[in-house]
């Protein structure tokens, strides 16, 4: 008599399918490729209002996200809301042994409380924002980038994660005209928001000031500065500031600056997205950093 496999090939095609479902979710939480449009949920969307959060609320959703805030000692959870699968994909232990309440939820009450088109993943957690940073606590860090009203969340987002991967101290942004942290912002961080301190500030002008005052040397990139930022830079310590999606850097910002340069491109785009430049920003001033050490 033939041996039934078919339990087998099932067991083995559920797990193979998970380790895809995996890979495809590390992908998107990396932005190494486009979440999916949620087609299904666009007819619940139109009767759906946001909740009104209190001051110091926050929700953050999707499990890299929510992964790195609870392995975060500074972030400090009110309630764990989870799926059951999504509960066995954070890999957290058991509900009862973690210093915060769990609810088991469904996907849909989630969708209620963030709205049809986050993409969750099946957790979220309700938490305090992280705790104010102050700038005189950057005074050791070689390397710090500063926004001048960056207003879209996905590029604060992409931001955060250059400056984490190049090792910068801080990212520094106005109150005004910036994203709060929030879910958005966490998300496109992809765990960034939990790895380097987020700051905003009042003044940019005087918080430029202050930075100066530290022994930072602060370059603004604009598209028609004066000469390269590769032949820019000055001493151990250097500020990168960047300017808004559209209007680039405020006049003000112009003239508080050290220093205006440009990013070199030979091609026929003069350009780039704000996050891009950051990047390759951090990736030059750790070059020179790292030549000025040796």
């Amino acid at each position: 008599m033939a041996k039934d496999t078919s339990k087998d090939r099932t067991a083995r095609d559920t797990h193979y399918a998970t380790l895809r479902r995996q890979v495809r979710d590390a992908k998107r939480e990396r932005g190494e490729i486009p979440t999916p449009t949620p087609q299904k949920r666009k007819k619940s969307a139109e009767g759906w209002t946001p909740p009104q959060l209190a001051p110091e609320q926050v929700y953050l959703y999707g499990l890299h996200t929510v992964r790195a805030a609870i392995d975060n000692p500074e972030r400090r959870i009110i309630k764990l809301s989870v799926t059951q699968n999504a509960l066995a994909r954070l890999e957290i232990g058991p509900p009862e042994t973690l210093p915060f309440p769990v609810e088991i939820v469904s996907p849909q009450e989630i969708d209620k409380m963030l709205g049809p088109d986050a993409i969750h993943q099946g957790v979220m957690i309700e938490t305090r924002p992280l705790p104010v940073r102050r700038l005189e606590a950057l005074r050791e860090s070689p390397l710090l980038l500063v926004l001048d009203q960056v207003t879209d969340p996905h590029n604060v987002g992409a931001i955060m994660r250059s400056a984490v991967a190049f090792n910068a101290g801080a990212v520094i942004t106005t109150q005004r005209h910036s994203p709060t942290e929030s879910g958005v912002l966490a998300k496109s961080a992809s765990g960034a928001l939990e790895l380097i301190p987020y700051i905003q500030i009042t003044n940019l002008a005087d918080a430029l000031g202050e930075l100066h005052r530290l022994g930072f040397y602060s370059i603004g990139l604009d598209s028609e500065g004066p000469a390269p930022l590769e032949g820019t830079f000055r001493g151990d310590k250097i500020a990168l500031v960047l300017g808004s999606e559209g209007k680039g850097l405020r006049q003000k910002t112009r003239e508080t600056v050290n220093a205006l340069a440009r990013l070199d491109m030979p091609g026929a785009i003069k350009s780039l997205n704000v996050s891009n430049a950051a990047a390759i920003a951090l990736y030059a001033s750790r070059q020179f950093l790292a030549k000025a050490a040796s």
